[in-house]
């Protein structure tokens, strides 16, 4: 198994490439010169925002963006080029008490459930970088294409048939 270990790394992010509806998603994490990047599904992204956060409550680590200092979430582009080391199957997230910091395991897609993955990215971080995480997944997966307030179905930029509204199309307002 090929472990790709990161820790506190400079840069832990979420990000995609592609227009909404269209886009790839990514887990990059970067210290020094060295970036890893692993595909992964829209999906994926939200849920290890989500527990995240509710990991941090649970924990109730001290977190707050840029350890309180201030600092902005990370909105900079995935670092180029992008290349792909491998496609995300399973996750795991850790929360280690000796030291109070945050572990993402993120595991090689794999043919069946008995099949071992043959790569996988270990990040550690502390509460504050894996909050500033989140909050910038979370925006990711908000900035594709907007959902229908009816029915929740994706609306197309020109529109989507509403089974809510009886087959009429309803269109995207800006």
């Amino acid at each position: 198994m090929l472990i790709h270990r990161y820790e506190r790394p400079r840069r832990f992010v979420a990000g995609t490439v592609g227009v909404p509806g269209e886009r790839a998603f990514f887990l990059q994490a970067s210290d020094g010169s060295r970036v890893t990047s692993v595909g992964l599904e829209k999906q994926q992204v939200e849920v290890l925002a989500e527990r995240l956060e509710a990991l941090l409550l649970e924990v109730e680590a001290p977190a707050s963006p840029g350890g309180g200092l201030g600092w902005a979430v990370d909105l900079d582009p995935l670092e180029q080029p992008i290349e792909e080391e491998f496609r995300v199957g399973a996750m795991t997230l850790a929360w280690e008490p000796d030291t109070g910091e945050v572990v993402v395991e993120a595991f090689a897609m794999t043919e069946d459930d008995e099949t071992e993955a043959s790569d996988v990215l270990v990040v550690t971080m502390p509460p504050e970088v894996a909050l500033e995480f989140a909050e910038r997944a979370r925006s990711v997966v908000a900035a594709g294409r907007p959902t229908c307030p009816f029915c929740g179905g994706v609306v197309e930029p020109d529109g989507h048939l509403c089974p809510r509204a009886n087959g009429f199309r309803r269109v995207a307002r800006d």
